[in-house]
This record gives structure tokens, sequence and C-alpha cells, in this order.
């Protein structure tokens, strides 16, 4: 199967591209299954109901959140009802929303998605170490396919969740800094890893927020309204493919779509009117 992991969608900027693009890559792509970070995707901090509703109605079949996931209180009854939106597992088990979640392919196979917070330079939160495998141990065996979602700074404890991780999980794909690294690779145990797998929203931009009042706090303490920027939308994510019967990654790449050829995939496949 193959599986595409969108890195974090910020503002509306970020929401518009999925929604052009995403029918057309799954039908390009022959994607199983779509994935997203959405985190940021309402006003660059935060995801409220009806942005929840508007990414899935786009195709997306499951949702990772992170540090922001609480910016929007009215989302807590979502994470509560909803199976397709996940917590960070390390966060206390008070804290609204779901350690993990099973979603299941079109070609009816099952996928397990947790998202998991770092902690060096972070907030704190518990061990992730200590999480993942008491998430991991929850899951049942017959699902082989498991996707990690690691959120987080440092690409040194993004590696080593993904070496912890390699064998157990299909793959582990990092969030949070907003910048495609260039490090995908399959380890020796069958898990393809990324340290950061991007930003879905404007380029021109600082990592999704206007240049000129980033610019302005940063140099001279003032502070402003950090805006999402507007320019330069890009959708980036990197594709797995994964064997289902044994969950073991069998390739993995990075993609990045500019509006121009999302505008081609929207007219090249139209969206069927019942989607």
């Amino acid at each position: 199967m193959r599986i595409l992991h969108i890195g974090d969608i910020v503002g509306k900027p970020g929401r518009d591209i999925v929604r052009m693009a995403c029918y057309g890559l799954r039908k390009r792509e022959g994607l199983s299954l779509i994935v997203a970070n959405a985190e940021n995707a309402c006003g660059g901090s935060g995801l409220t109901p009806a942005a929840y509703k508007e990414i899935i109605d786009c195709g997306i079949d499951c949702i990772t959140m992170g540090d922001h996931i609480y910016r929007r209180k009215e989302l807590f009854q979502t994470l509560q009802s909803q199976n397709n939106i996940v917590k960070p597992a390390n966060f206390p088990k008070t804290a609204p929303g779901k350690d993990f979640a099973i979603v299941e392919s079109a070609s009816g196979i099952r996928v397990a998605v947790i998202s998991i917070m770092a902690r060096v330079f972070m907030r704190p939160v518990d061990c992730p170490w200590e999480a993942v495998d008491r998430v991991l141990s929850l899951i049942p065996a017959s699902v082989k396919v498991r996707c990690v979602d690691f959120h987080g700074e440092a690409t040194s404890d993004k590696q080593v969740m993904g070496r912890y991780l390699d064998g157990r999980v299909s793959y582990v794909l990092g969030t949070h800094t907003h910048v495609p690294t260039a490090d995908e690779q399959i380890f020796k145990g069958g898990t393809a890893f990324q340290c950061d797998v991007g930003m879905t929203g404007p380029h021109e931009s600082i990592i999704g927020r206007n240049i000129e009042r980033v610019t302005e706090t940063t140099i001279t303490f003032r502070p402003t309204q950090f805006d999402v920027a507007r320019d330069d939308v890009r959708l980036t994510g990197s594709i797995v493919d994964i064997d289902p019967e044994t969950g073991r990654a069998t390739g993995i790449r990075r993609i990045q779509i500019r509006e121009e050829e999302a505008k081609a995939l929207q007219a090249e496949y139209p969206q069927d009117a019942s989607r």
C-alpha cells in the first residue's frame, strides 16, 4: 500500500491547497491512505471543528496533532468523539483526545496512526519512549501497518525515535519544524524515516508567517501579530510504500506540490460529485 503523510497544514492557504490537490494526488499516485498534521490549520495555530471537517472532506483519512492541539478549546469534543484524529500519546491521560487511531483503506487494510511529541526544546510532556511502547502494546497484532508522527524540534530526538522503533512500525516521520529534511531512508528493520516532512502552506514566509512581522519582533522585541502569509503556497509531505502483510516499508520519497500543479491535478482529476 502507499501512504502520503502531509506536513503541518498552516492556515487557510494550507487548507486550500490540500483541497485542490488531495483527490488528484490520490488518483495519480495510487494512494491507499492520506495522513496529515493539522495542528496549525486555523490562523496558523490550532484547529476548529469546522476546519477538521473541511480537511476530512478533502480526502484526508486521519489527522495528527502536536503542541498547538488545544489552542482552540472548541475542538475538545471533536477530539473525544471522532476516531480519525489523535493527540500526542504522551500527553496526560486527562488531556482530551485519543492516543491512537485505526483507520481503514478502501481495500480494507487497517492502519494504526500514532502521534508522539518530543521533549527537547518542547513543552514538558511524559516520556515519549514509554508512551509509544504503551500504545503499541494496545494495537492488535493483526494491524501490521503502523504509522508514527513524531512532533519535535531536535533532529537528534527524532533519529533516536526512528532507531528505537525500527522494525516495530512502518514509518516514523517528523513534523513541527515546517522545514523538510533530505534524510528520507529505510532502516535495516524496515521502518521508513525522515526527520521532518515539511509544511503545507505559504513558503514565502517565516515557517508560514508574515516575514515582516516575524522579523520586526525578532530584531526589536516589539510584539506583533504573526499573521499567516499568503504567497508561494505548497503542499509538502512524503509518500511511503508499505508491504501490508509485514508492515515493512519498501520505499519513501519526498513530494512537493505547488499551486500550479495543484490546479492541474484538480483539472485532470475532477472530484466526484458524491465525494
